[in-house]
């Protein structure tokens, strides 16, 4: 119950301030409407490092199924708790979207670009190409993951640094990365917040896109493997 209730709330907050700073530099009437990408990907990075201190070491704040799975393949943690981990964090995404529409239902009924709600709560291409957009997907969370492994076997590391190592990595891959594909990096970022999208009554929302939506879920999960996989071979 303490993983599960660690993996729901930490994911929520994740998602409440992720999606939270893309409707608030993107939808009309925002009073930070126009702040930018370097905004988002700044907030995105907070967003991960805010709940990783909190639930840390409840859970080891994963918030992140790719990962889990990753981190149940190489062994660092049992495949029996991966269920708990994963129900957990696709609950608080979709908890965490939902808030983030009740947050911000003014400026979502301001705003008539559909495309612009979408994007408040997952992650769509920049230019549609399903074999680079999946690469894309799969190359950020290999560089994700495999940067958590190093950084866990850095000896005399200070407590909570390792939290804000990881804050360095998200920002970097969506600095370096994020204009490809929105940098999911994690299927429960982008499916519960989609799942939400198709289920809210968001006025003058368009389709959530499920065309797309395999491709945020899996490419994590490969890259993710891949890390875990190739950082056991090596070390």
């Amino acid at each position: 119950m303490t993983i599960f209730l660690a993996e729901l709330i930490g994911t929520m907050m994740l998602i409440l301030l992720g999606d939270g700073v893309v409707a608030n530099v993107t939808l009309d009437k925002s009073g930070m409407k126009g702040a930018g990408s370097i905004q988002i990907t700044f907030a995105w990075g907070l967003a991960v490092l805010l709940p990783a201190f909190i639930f840390g070491a409840a859970s080891g704040a994963h918030f992140n199924p790719a990962l889990t799975i990753a981190l149940a393949m190489d062994g660092s943690i049992t495949w029996g708790v991966v269920p708990i981990y994963i129900i957990g964090q696709f609950f608080g995404a979709i908890l965490g979207a939902i808030l983030v529409y009740v947050l911000f239902k003014g400026q979502f009924d301001a705003t008539e670009n559909a495309n612009t709600k979408l994007g408040c709560f997952c992650t769509s291409p920049s230019v549609p190409n399903v074999g680079l957009n999946l690469l894309s997907e799969i190359v950020g969370t290999f560089v994700l993951v495999f940067a958590i492994k190093g950084i866990g076997q850095v000896a005399g590391i200070a407590a909570g640094v390792d939290k804000l190592l990881v804050f360095g990595i998200i920002v970097s891959v969506g600095m370096s990365l994020g204009g490809l594909t929105g940098y999911a990096i994690n299927p429960a970022r982008d499916l519960g917040p989609r799942i939400a999208h198709a289920m809210l009554p968001i006025a003058g929302k368009r389709d959530s896109n499920w065309g797309y939506s395999w491709i945020p879920v899996v490419g994590p999960v490969i890259g993710a493997i891949l890390a875990v996989l190739l950082y056991g071979a090596i070390f």
